[in-house]
């Protein structure tokens, strides 16, 4: 799969295997769109429209799955119930227990959201992850930064919360001085960076991937012997992208179960 800028870009240049110019190699500009309208200093660019699709798909779907629940059920609410249980007994429950079933909704939500928003990057027309923005991921794991200090603060106490964060118990008091400020850091600022990190890169890495082959066999493509590597470039386009659908639901389950982790942390004190 080609995005549109690229091919276009690519087309209209002619550039070819012995064309004479050089392989228009993809880079930040394939992460770069112009804005589909204009508010003010406000931009409505295209990974916003796909990140509220994404939502509004979440939503639809699952309200039109539970808006008339059936005691047998059927069609959207099956599949609906299906995914509901998934993150409640292999993530939520594997992970914080029964006390963290009020909790279920907000990690359902995550999941399914950052999963649609991944998926994105497959699909026909869109073809674009916006978790490959650094600011959705960042925004996610704001409000689960947000979430899980509430959550310690209010079972644990604002005193208590931060000295069980950086006074594990069972240690020499001497290691304190070293350990204290590293794992205040950690609650505060690693955790969060390197969640919205690791699903920032991962969908950048894995739509760069892409886009780099697609391109490759658009530029290879001719009546000469550059059209085997093209054949073979669009291969590799094809097995990618069956991979990268594979990670996409895994960067989801990754940083739900991350989410779920860090408030399980925050409901009871770490011993």
């Amino acid at each position: 799969m080609v995005t549109a800028d690229v091919q276009t870009l690519a087309s209209e240049s002619g550039c070819h295997l012995f064309s004479g110019c050089g392989f228009p190699s993809p880079g930040l500009n394939v992460f770069e769109f112009k804005p589909i309208f204009s508010i003010g200093a406000f931009d409505f660019t295209k990974p916003m429209l796909l990140a509220l699709i994404s939502m509004l798909l979440v939503i639809g779907f699952f309200w039109s799955a539970f808006a008339k629940p059936k005691m047998v059920p059927r069609g959207a609410q099956n599949v609906g119930e299906l995914g509901y249980l998934f993150v409640r007994d292999n993530i939520s429950r594997e992970t914080i227990g029964k006390k963290g079933d009020p909790y279920v909704p907000f990690l359902f939500s995550i999941f399914f959201f950052v999963w649609v928003m991944n998926v994105m990057a497959i699909i026909p027309f869109a073809q674009f992850p916006a978790t490959s923005r650094i600011a959705f991921p960042a925004s996610i794991v704001g409000i689960v930064w947000v979430t899980y200090l509430v959550l310690g603060i209010k079972n644990q106490g604002f005193v208590g919360y931060f000295k069980n964060m950086m006074f594990p118990p069972g240690l020499p008091k001497a290691i304190y001085f070293l350990l204290a400020p590293i794992e205040l850091l950690q609650g505060l600022i690693t955790r969060p960076f390197t969640m919205a990190v690791r699903l920032f890169a991962n969908m950048f890495a894995g739509h760069m991937l892409i886009v780099t082959f697609s391109v490759g066999a658009w530029y290879l493509l001719g009546f000469h012997i550059g059209a085997l590597y093209s054949a073979t470039s669009f291969i590799v386009v094809v097995v990618l992208t069956a991979f990268e659908l594979m990670i996409q639901a895994l960067q989801a389950y990754i940083i739900t179960l991350l989410a779920a982790s860090y408030i399980s942390t925050s409901l009871e004190a770490e011993h």
